[in-house]
Formats: C-alpha cells, structure tokens, sequence
C-alpha cells in the first residue's frame, strides 16, 4: 500500500522507528530469499529501507479479508514496545484483534479508515454487521481518526463520531525516480501519437464510475470531429464480482468497438507510462476519500478531470477540472478538455503546481505531531496548529 510505505519510510529517515504488521498474503509463493524475507515465529519478516514489516501466518482468506491466528501471540507478547500504533484500512480482523489487546493494555492507537467508514456500494449488510459486532469498539477506542480530506471528516462526524477526535491530513505523492519519455505506453499498444488518449487507472468498481466514463467518452465519441481518432484505455484490476465483463459488454453496446481499450492492471513504470501517453485523466468516482490516482497523473503533466465526490477536488486548481456525478457534465468536460488546445496547455502547466503542492513533507510533520498528541494531554487543536 502505497500510503503506508511512503509514510513508514518518511518517519524511518526523521528518526523513528516502524514496524509495519500485516498478513501473508502469498510470500510463501515467491522468492523469499530475494525479497530479503525470513521466517519468524509469527509467518515472515523482512527489514527493507530500515523498516520492519512482519506477515503474519494466514490460516484461511476470503478476499482482502483473513484469518491469522498468530496475531493473538504477536498482541500479547509484543505489542508493549511500541509507544502508538496507526490502522490503515477497516473490514478486516488484524485491526479489531490488535486494536482490543491496545486497550487492555493502554496503548493509545489511531485509526485511518482511508474512506471505509461508511459502508457504501457493496456488501452492505456485512459491512454494517462488521461495525456492529468489531469496529464499533475499535473505533470508540481509538485517541484519533484520520480523514484524508474534508469530504471524509464529514462522513465521519455524520456517521457518530466527535469532532473533536477527527484530524485531518492529507494524502502525499510519490512519482518515479525519473519519468519515462512519452511514447512507450502508445507503442506497446499501437496507438498513434496523434490518437486522443482519456485514460481510467484505478479498480474496476461501481463507486468508481468506468461506465459513466464509458457513456461520456461515447456520447462525446460521436458528436466531436476529433472522436474518430480516439481512445478510451480503461486499466486496472477486476474485483472478481465481474464488473469488467459488464464495462466490456456495455462498450459493446455502445459500438466503442477498438476505441475502448482494457488494458488490466498496470504497476509500477507501465502504470506512469499510462499516464505520460494520456491526454487526460479522468477519476469519475461516486465516493472517493482521497484520489491518489489523480495527483500521480498531474505528477507526469497530464490535465485530470475529477468529481467533486472525490477528496482531491479542493487541489486540482489549474491542473484541470472538477464535475459534478453527471455524464454530461463529464462530456462536455472532456470536450474542453480535448478539443481546446490553449486550454489544455494551461492544464498541463497547472499540474505542476498541483503536483508540487503534493509533497509528503506537510503530511509527514502532521503524522509526528498526531503522535506526540496521543502521547500527551495536550489540546488537538494546539497540538496540530
């Protein structure tokens, strides 16, 4: 998770000292030894950029969801060296498990629902059973929250929780060492450079919106003199609930033909490759509590369309535009876009502020006094001033 490994290795280079706790969730299938992994009497642990990280034994997994007996011994034998303990993430076991031994033995702790508080689109039933029968008292036990954006402290404090516990600081960026020169995603999939590029990069979900994107880049497709010469790269991974193979078959129906192109997963350079080659990123989400996807596209100069439901909104400034929910709006935002060379120049140059005002320092302070906090009786608001 790229969150917490930009801000593990952040406080590791201001001093601390981190230790990152999760499950296996496949270790055992790769080459440990040239991941630098080791067994150890919980699964296996790893020590990269001075930095901790111990997978626990997985017994049995239903998604991101497992069950790891040995986070029982690891809580009660190992958690009183640490002085705060930070969750990311809800609906799993590891957080209630480690959480409820943190209370027991006063460890003051801080949960991060990174926009999982309120249950929203899928699976509703058991993510309101999870909160009733685990998260609530992992919540109500927590010294602080963390929101990543206003939006998200909304959702919290609407959803029960005092204000006074909320803190909110946002997400950093972290682009490549160098990025690629422009051309190499197009080649690889045989696209003209002087072919229109609207780039998705991110899971094929419904709260994220591909097929109101689909329905918009068609509409604008058909009535623009440039749609012809187009295409829609659609990238990212299929959550196993078949939502890819309905955005293929509403392409269908939509005669997107070869101008719709799913490209599955990208990481690492292929995915800033995406990015470079893209004449526009677009982020349609339903609800999104931050939007990461969109700080890194501004990060390689490429103009990013957003709605105002994603926690970024309030940052894209120059970079491009922010919409509300509606297909049209997002066709008529794509002809802007697209068919406006003066304005998309100006977008590009605007994404250089956005992705500069994005660093990690501001967040990486943040998080420092967060902690000190916990361990304090010091006011929030002086505290974080």
């Amino acid at each position: 998770m790229f969150k917490v490994r930009s801000i593990a290795r952040g406080l590791v280079k201001r001093g601390h000292e981190i230790t990152v706790l999760t499950a296996d969730l496949g270790i055992r299938s790769r080459n440990v030894a040239d991941l630098g992994v080791t067994r150890s009497q919980w699964g296996w642990r790893s020590r990269g950029d001075a930095i901790e990280t111990i997978y626990l034994s997985t017994f049995a997994r239903y998604r991101a969801l497992t069950i790891n007996p040995a986070v029982i011994g690891f809580s009660r034998t190992s958690l009183r060296r640490f002085d705060v303990v930070h969750f990311f993430g809800l609906y799993d076991l590891l957080g209630p498990s480690v959480s409820y031994f943190c209370r027991r033995q006063g460890i003051p702790y801080v949960v991060e629902p990174m926009g999982m508080y309120r249950p929203i689109i899928r699976n509703l039933e058991l993510k309101r059973l999870y909160h009733r029968i685990l998260g609530s008292s992992m919540i109500a036990g927590a010294r602080f929250l963390v929101a990543t954006s206003e939006q998200e402290r909304r959702e919290l404090i609407d959803g029960g929780v005092d204000p006074s516990r909320v803190v909110v600081r946002r997400n950093g960026i972290d682009g490549p060492d160098a990025l690629p020169p422009r051309g190499e995603f197009r080649k690889k999939w045989d696209i003209a450079p002087e072919c229109k590029v609207v780039l998705f990069l991110g899971r094929l979900v419904s709260k994220k919106s591909p097929d109101l994107l689909l329905e918009a880049f068609a509409n604008w497709r058909a009535n623009s003199p440039l749609g012809q010469n187009s295409i829609l790269v659609i990238a990212g991974p299929d959550e196993r609930d078949g939502f890819a193979s309905r955005l293929r078959e509403l392409a269908g129906k939509l005669a997107l033909g070869q101008s719709a192109l799913f490209a599955g997963p990208l990481y690492d350079e292929e995915k800033w490759q995406a990015y470079r080659d893209a004449d526009v990123f677009v982020l349609p989400s339903q609800n999104e509590n931050f939007g990461n996807t969109a700080a890194e596209s501004a990060v390689c100069g490429t103009p990013v369309i957003v709605t105002d439901r994603c926690g970024i909104a309030p940052l894209v400034g120059a970079a491009g535009l922010v919409i509300p929910h509606d297909a049209l709006e997002l066709e008529r935002a794509l002809r802007r876009i697209l068919e406006d060379a003066d304005f998309h120049q100006l977008c590009r140059k605007g994404c250089l502020q956005m992705a500069d005002a994005l660093s990690w320092q501001a967040p990486l302070d943040q998080t420092e006094r967060l902690y000190r906090l916990c361990l304090s009786d010091q006011p929030i608001q002086e505290a974080l001033a």
